[in-house]
């Protein structure tokens, strides 16, 4: 092999490294950013006054799942005022970051 395949490997390989690790969320930003989120879902047997609804505990949920409803309710797929107006400014990075905190906690 020569230097300039193994340079060229090395910069394929490191990149490959961080597009994965960045693509897998932050969770110290994803706390910052779910400061809002843990007034009601951090809350065991909370409702919602209206409409009056069970709000789910989301500690310890999968990363995709919990990416899946955030960008449902971002994009309208999912109907819930309250999480359609806080989803609504989300981008995909700030979804990665709070799913990757959510997933690291128990539930």
């Amino acid at each position: 092999m020569t230097k300039q395949m193994l340079i060229g490997l090395l910069a394929y390989s490191l990149t490959t490294v961080t597009l994965n690790a960045s693509a897998a969320g932050d969770a110290v930003a994803g706390k910052l950013s779910a400061e809002t989120c843990m007034g009601c879902h951090a809350i065991q047997g909370y409702f919602n006054v209206y409409p009056t609804y069970h709000v789910p505990m989301v500690g310890g949920q999968s990363v995709g799942y919990l990416e899946s409803a955030l960008k449902a309710y971002r994009d309208g797929g999912r109907q819930h005022e309250t999480m359609n107006a806080n989803a609504a400014a989300l981008s995909d990075e700030d979804i990665a970051n709070i799913a990757a905190y959510f997933a690291g906690l128990s539930r």
